[in-house]
Parts: C-alpha cells; sequence; structure tokens
C-alpha cells in the first residue's frame, strides 16, 4: 500500500515537471513584416478584409497560420525560425496573387532566421494615382487619377469608385469606418485621368473637430474587396 502511495507521487511529480518544461519553453521571438506592393509601390486595402496564410514545413498536416493586411497594406508576425510558405488564398484582395498551373495559390517560401522584412509583390486590377484631397465649405474633395494594370484577357471593369471621410484615421466604406461618402459608378467616369467626388462633412463632426480623415476607393466588378487610395488627415 505505501509503494502505491509512492509511486502515485513519483507519477504525479513527472507530470509536473513535464508540465513545466512545456509551459517554458521560449515564445516566438522573430518578427516577419513587410507590405504587399506593386513594383514596390505600396497597395491599400480595407481594414481586416484581405487574409495571408503562412504553413511551416516539417510539422506534419497542420493547418495555416493566419494573418491579416492592415488597411495600409503591411503585416507583422512573431514567429519560430524555420522554413514557411507563404499564400495569399484566391478571391481575395483587389489583385491578382500568382496560381499554379492548377489554379491553386502558388507560394513563396521563407526561410526565417531572426527578424526579416519581406515586402509581398502583387499585381492589381487598378491603381487610384495623384490622389489630391482638399476640404472648402464645409466638404472634402478627391480628385484622382485611375490606372489599367491589367489589360490582358483577365482584365475587369471598374465598377464604381467612392470618397469616404472618416472621424478616426480607419477609413473605409464600411459603416463603422466612415460618417460620409459619395460615389460614382464605373460607366459614368467618362476621363479616368480626370475623376472627382466630394463629400458634405456632417454637422456633427466638424462642431467637435476641424479635420477629418479621408480615402478613395475603387471597387472592381466581380471582386470583392476594394483597392484604397492611402488615408489623408484633411483640415479646414
Amino acid at each position: 500500500m505505501k509503494k502505491s502511495f509512492y509511486y502515485i507521487l513519483l507519477l504525479a511529480f513527472i507530470v509536473t515537471v513535464a508540465s513545466c518544461k512545456k509551459d517554458n519553453y521560449d515564445a516566438p521571438g522573430s518578427k516577419l513584416e513587410g507590405r504587399i506592393v506593386y513594383n514596390g509601390e505600396p497597395i491599400n486595402v480595407e481594414y481586416n478584409q484581405v487574409p495571408f496564410e503562412l504553413y511551416q514545413y516539417g510539422f506534419g498536416a497542420v493547418g495555416p497560420i493566419g494573418g491579416i493586411f492592415d488597411q495600409d497594406g503591411s503585416y507583422s508576425m512573431l514567429l519560430f525560425d524555420g522554413e514557411y510558405k507563404f499564400i495569399i488564398p484566391n478571391n481575395q484582395g483587389p489583385f491578382k496573387w500568382k496560381q499554379t498551373s492548377v489554379g491553386n495559390p502558388d507560394t513563396t517560401v521563407i526561410q526565417l532566421k531572426g527578424s526579416q522584412t519581406l515586402d509581398i509583390e502583387v499585381t492589381p486590377y487598378y491603381m487610384i494615382r495623384n490622389p489630391q484631397l482638399a476640404a472648402s465649405g464645409g466638404a472634402v474633395t478627391g480628385s484622382f487619377k485611375i490606372e489599367k494594370i491589367i489589360t490582358d484577357a483577365s482584365a475587369k471593369n471598374i465598377e464604381s469608385v467612392s470618397l469616404y471621410i472618416n472621424k478616426t484615421a480607419f477609413v473605409s466604406g464600411a459603416g463603422a469606418y466612415n460618417v460620409g461618402s459619395s460615389s460614382k459608378a464605373g460607366g459614368a467616369i467618362t476621363d479616368p485621368n480626370n475623376v472627382s467626388l466630394t463629400v458634405t462633412v456632417p454637422t456633427s463632426v466638424s462642431a467637435t473637430q476641424n479635420y477629418v480623415f479621408a480615402r478613395i476607393g475603387l471597387k472592381i466588378a466581380g471582386v470583392d474587396d476594394l483597392i484604397f487610395s492611402p488615408v489623408t488627415k484633411v483640415q479646414w
């Protein structure tokens, strides 16, 4: 009976030590960060909407490490050193991500040994060029040019363009991220080198602050995610 008691105590001690060792593993300490870019130029997207995935080699059939790009196209993750493959799933983002011959998302292999900055190259359908945002007479006006990047058989039309304003630096078409907007259908754009939109600033906003944050969004036909201009603080 006494031997059984000692055996139980020994077993409990081993389990406790093993648990402590498991809890004392070092946390991931290498930062992987960067931005999605086109020819080195940052791509701006909607906050919390465009995902990416990382898979680590050598750990069996495990699920992806998921992440989401910030609205300026940046990303940042803390990881263990090792070899990873990076993908953007199909039908995500206002751009084309490279694919395999059978149409699956292709991968970028990352050898992580300490912190690393890695920009991710994509091909957008369109780019918003030379955005100019200014306030006058209780309204914000945005003027810009549109450049069509993809012109082959996979090209897509413009569904609409929009100007969004918000009280904070998070700006998009989502209800929580704008206090006003103005849109124009793609078919109504007569000159892509000279597009202009105007939004009236709500009096509830202008009564409490002398600025808003604004940016332009372009919706591509058949694509859920918009491409945006950078967020700009507009004062009056």
